[in-house]
């Protein structure tokens, strides 16, 4: 460890006056981080052996310059646990990132034990890469997870856990390692130290969820991990736990790059849309699929991320850049519908043909009390790719009284809802498309 030093002081009570021996700590023999990505939280949980002697022991330890949450440590036995008596943690008055430990031994020589501690300033994130085959039918997906080490604390071989799920902190955990005594409140209201080690208010009736006992069992390190690392995952009620196998060495102010997993052959569709009191006048493409076992997905929810898609553009395995999305959480069995952007190769272009008023009606005094205005509207659809493509047309009425009447057959019509209506059109490669239709609006008496 190199900045978290902790410090081995015998006291012998035989003697008068006692004698401090000060023995370095050994280092980790085995180190777990469970990394949260929805606040700066992690739990670390690290094994190291411990040599005491008969009597009293006291374990002094410094958290400077790291995001620690000294209120958060704990200590327990892994061996003989009725001989070891681990009585309190102090802080001794008027310093700084320190404290002592009380242990209270039977027996004497090396004794493992098990420390347990919040930090902040860890943290993962997850991207993907999406290759499009040449028909753009179907997509290969890349995963991948970024850990970040911004805590102040090297961790050397560590197990890392990743949890997804929203939780709600009482306090950052930032705030309370970076303050100057460890029971300070780091706001005006005091708080109980039971609260201050890292209860978590669960989203669902307000109730106090014991998130770190549920998300971060730990039954045993793995004895065997598999050369070829596929991150194993596991539901945890409203949280979701992906385990990389192995370890992995993260140093303070690095980033590691770690693959989460690769499925080819999902069933895509290219969707192009045109909306524009929602896009204005361009055209965007979205790119769509289900996270579920028809998909060759759907055992695992989809940590939110940035999505990166290409497509294959020859037998080489030459790449073009289609474009990217920022999306999130993707929950088992869910419909996913990914904006990939404004495009220029597919153009719709509305005109408008024919404008007029019509069919006035009029109170007993003469006076207009409705009518109807009516426009004739011509829409061009250009494709220039080489390959056919999907494209919705959605246009708005702004009010609820209207007709529509078409002038052709070209493409699907549907009404969307109470003021806006669809089409859906498949032009092929390199081709144009267009269709009119006449919109009459129904005012004042002529709405009834």
């Amino acid at each position: 460890m190199k900045k978290f030093l902790l410090l081995i002081i015998a006291l012998a009570a035989c003697e008068a006056r006692a004698k401090v021996d000060l023995v370095t700590l050994p280092v980790r023999d085995r180190v777990q981080l469970t990394i949260y990505n929805s606040a700066d939280l992690t739990l670390v949980r690290e094994n190291r052996a411990l040599t005491l002697v008969g009597g009293l022991n006291k374990l002094q330890f410094s958290w400077a310059n790291t995001l620690i949450d000294p209120t958060s440590l704990e200590m327990r036995p892994l061996e003989n646990a009725g001989d070891i008596d681990i009585m309190a943690l102090t802080y001794p008055p008027r310093t700084v990132n320190l404290g002592l430990w009380n242990i209270k031994s039977a027996r004497g020589g090396k004794v493992p034990v098990e420390i347990d501690y919040l930090t902040s300033g860890l943290s993962w994130r997850a991207f993907y890469m999406g290759t499009l085959t040449e028909d753009e039918k179907t997509m290969r997906l890349e995963g991948y997870v970024r850990a970040t080490n911004n805590s102040g604390e090297d961790y050397a071989d560590a197990e890392t856990r990743l949890i997804v799920g929203e939780i709600n902190l009482i306090d950052q955990i930032m705030m309370l390692a970076q303050r100057q005594y460890p029971y300070d409140r780091p706001s005006q209201y005091p708080v109980s130290p039971m609260v201050m080690k890292g209860l978590f208010a669960g989203r669902a009736g307000g109730k106090e969820l014991e998130v770190l006992e549920e998300a971060v069992a730990y039954d045993s390190f793995a004895a065997e991990m598999p050369e070829t690392k596929e991150i194993a995952k596991e539901g945890l009620s409203e949280y979701f736990l992906y385990t990389i196998p192995g370890t992995e060495t993260i140093p303070n102010g690095w980033s590691k790059r770690l693959p989460s997993f690769d499925t080819n052959g999902i069933p895509v569709l290219n969707l192009y849309k045109y909306e524009e009191e929602r896009y204005g006048k361009g055209v965007l493409r979205f790119l769509n699929f289900k996270n579920d076992t028809e998909h060759k997905l759907g055992e695992t929810p989809i940590p939110g991320g940035m999505l990166k898609v290409f497509r294959t553009t020859d037998e080489d395995g030459h790449l073009a850049y289609e474009g990217q999305s920022d999306f999130k959480y993707i929950p088992v069995n869910e419909d996913v519908e990914l904006n990939l952007g404004y495009v220029g190769d597919v153009v719709v272009e509305p005109k408008l043909m024919d404008y007029k008023t019509d069919r006035f009606s009029f109170d007993s005094h003469g006076n207009i009390d409705g009518w109807d205005e009516i426009s004739t509207w011509k829409v061009e659809i250009k494709n220039t790719r080489d390959l056919p493509v999907k494209v919705e047309i959605t246009r708005n009425t702004g009010m609820p009284n209207w007709d529509l009447e078409r002038r052709d057959s070209v493409g699907k019509y549907e009404k969307v809802d109470i003021d806006s209506f669809k089409f859906t059109l498949e032009p092929e490669p390199r081709s144009k498309m267009e269709f009119t239709y006449v919109l009459t609006k129904h005012f004042g008496r002529r709405a009834e």
